[in-house]
């Protein structure tokens, strides 16, 4: 690749839609989360001034149930002094950076993450457009998610990755499709540790993950060097971590042959939404690894925690047992992809100068997810939850595009999607107090050959999943999921989580599609929530104490945490008291 080709991408056009686009994901987002309050100049058209007065932005938009605004891109405009200026998101947040709360101090990061967005979606504009009726007729599981668009649907900058250079973006980013090799690393058992979930060991783990041929070659490279590889564990690390982190910051370590490189494996594999979890290509019914990668995204150093793996995997196996062991949840046809393996690296040096929530402690660890693809019956395939949200080039989405592919109404396709996905939220919430964090990005949905959800497939979990009940018995290790939240947020976990950040979005697509109405799609949530209501009798106290029909709820705002502190928007230890609480939201189901 040439210098110039890495940047073919940002030309003067893809940058003026890019940051229209942007412009008006600010003006739609800010302003659900109050931060915003436009000025009606009637017949659905609103304004937006600058903070000192002297701009102003026009736009229509429709606003739809949970305060949803619907701006349209093409509407908006800028003005100042009696003349329309172009539009330029880095300027419009300067502009506003007193309404939206943005410090000095981090105004300029977030300005970078901006900026970061905006170049990820000039890459997506120039790629050849794929209607979301191609992905829905037959787009693979891969396909599907290298052809999403928009990221996180509620935060403004969800594409950051701050750390990676134009080139490392072209090599890593899931949009870009590049296909990579990891790096392995031998790590001294001193200093590393490896857990595995029931029935699995390390060194039939990676027989079956590596196979014998590259499992041959790494010891050969150590003992090449006078080492025993009966005293390593095996890492794998992502390239960018290597290269731009460990090579240096754990350079002690490298030359002390604590840490041997052994090499790239053989397999590729190809990065997910999350950026930091890879698929193998090679072998699709291998695991997915997740890395630890220094980056910086949407609120957070993208690390993982060696002491945090070690209990990862008998999380997922718990967890596992009680969907096994439950009626309810078996017959929506929930399952896991169990984190089944992890492996840790403890610098013992970092340690002695951080707290445990240093990004410096969260450098040098991995864990194996399984692959949903062995669990595929004929004529099943897999799409992330996240492609529900997917608007093509065209305005066309691709949820509509599957209503369309299934023959059925809108309503009656609703159906089996509502049962299989929030069904088992609303009965681990209600029977064991337990919550996820089943964003889109968290949820795979198995398909029909008709375009119809079969089940749903949960993931992300032993980092995600939280025990609300403060009595409830969990098995030692697994006791670090069990978390203190108020009553009175409690219910968020599916108010915020699935009906603000998820269907407020599916139901805003399908409507400005021409698909249903809002009260159509509303009915269909309310109406599973009374069949599951009519189902667990047993539960009735509980349904009454947590009522998932109250007039109304909390508003929890995420971008408000960003704009706060986007490189620690969360203090671990207290994730319930860092929230934005702004006043409520009419609950649509109501």
């Amino acid at each position: 690749m040439t210098l110039s080709d890495a940047v073919t991408h940002l030309s003067p056009e893809r940058w003026a839609e890019a940051n229209r686009l942007l412009v008006r994901k600010a003006l739609a987002e800010f302003t659900h989360e109050r931060l915003l309050t436009p000025e009606s100049l009637g017949y659905d058209r609103y304004s937006v001034r600058s903070d000192d007065g002297a701009t102003e932005y026009r736009f229509t938009a429709r606003r739809l149930r949970l305060d949803h605004w619907q701006v349209f891109a093409e509407s908006i405009s800028r003005h100042r002094d009696g003349a329309e200026l172009p539009l330029s998101a880095m300027e419009f947040l300067i502009e506003l950076k007193t309404s939206l709360g943005l410090s000095d101090a981090i105004l300029p990061v977030y300005l970078e993450e901006i900026s970061s967005t905006l170049s990820s979606t000039c890459y997506k504009l120039a790629k050849t457009p794929v209607s979301a009726a191609s992905l829905a007729l037959d787009g693979s599981f891969q396909e599907i998610e290298t052809g999403m668009t928009e990221g996180h649907p509620c935060f403004v900058a969800n594409n950051g990755r701050l750390g990676f250079g134009v080139h490392e973006y072209l090599s890593y980013a899931p949009e870009t499709g590049s296909p990579i090799r990891l790096i392995w690393l031998a790590a001294t058992q001193e200093r590393a540790a490896f857990t595995a979930g029931v029935g699995l060991d390390h060194e039939s783990h990676l027989r079956a993950e590596l196979g014998e041929e590259t499992l041959a070659r790494f010891a050969a490279t150590l003992t090449d060097q006078g080492l025993d590889p009966d005293d390593y564990l095996l890492i794998p690390v992502h390239p960018w971590q290597w290269w731009n982190k460990l090579s240096v910051t754990f350079a002690a370590e490298v030359a002390q042959r604590h840490l041997v490189l052994l090499g790239e494996g053989d397999d590729q594999y190809l990065a997910q939404q999350s950026i930091r979890t890879f698929f193998n290509a090679s072998h699709p019914e291998r695991h997915y690894v997740k890395t630890a990668l220094s980056v910086i995204n949407m609120g957070f150093m993208r690390g993982l925690s060696a002491s945090y793996m070690e209990a990862t995997p008998a999380i997922n196996d718990w967890l596992a047992q009680l969907i096994e062991n439950d009626e309810v949840l078996k017959a929506t046809g929930l399952t896991i992809i169990r984190e089944r393996a992890a492996v840790g690296y403890r610098h013992l040096e970092y340690e002695a100068a951080t707290d445990r929530y240093s990004p410096y402690r969260k450098m040098l660890a991995a864990l194996w997810r399984e692959s949903p693809v062995p669990s595929l019956a004929d004529g099943e395939r897999l799409a992330t939850m996240a492609s529900l949200l997917h608007v093509d080039a065209d305005g066309r989405s691709f949820a509509a595009a599957l209503v369309e592919r299934s023959g059925l109404t809108p309503a009656e396709w609703l159906r089996p999607y509502l049962r299989s996905y929030l069904t088992p939220l609303l009965h681990s919430f209600y029977a064991y107090d337990l919550v996820y964090m089943p964003h889109g990005e968290n949820v795979i949905l198995v398909l029909g050959e008709d375009g119809t959800v079969q089940r749903a497939i949960f993931k992300d979990i032993a980092e995600e999943i939280a025990v609300m009940d403060p009595d409830a018995v969990l098995p030692p290790g697994v006791d670090r999921i069990r978390v203190e939240v108020p009553d009175d947020q409690k219910l968020l976990s599916i108010f915020t989580d699935v009906f603000d950040c998820f269907f407020r979005f599916l139901a805003a697509n399908l409507v400005t599609e021409g698909v249903l109405d809002e009260d159509t799609f509303w009915q269909a949530v309310a109406d599973c929530v009374r069949d599951y209501q009519e189902s667990a009798p047993q539960l009735a106290d509980k349904l009454r104490q947590y009522d998932m029909f109250a007039p109304e709820f909390t508003l929890s705002c995420l971008n408000r945490l960003q704009l706060r502190n986007n490189e620690q928007m969360v203090d671990l230890a207290d994730p319930a008291g860092a929230l934005q609480l702004i006043g409520t939201l009419p609950n649509p189901i109501a």
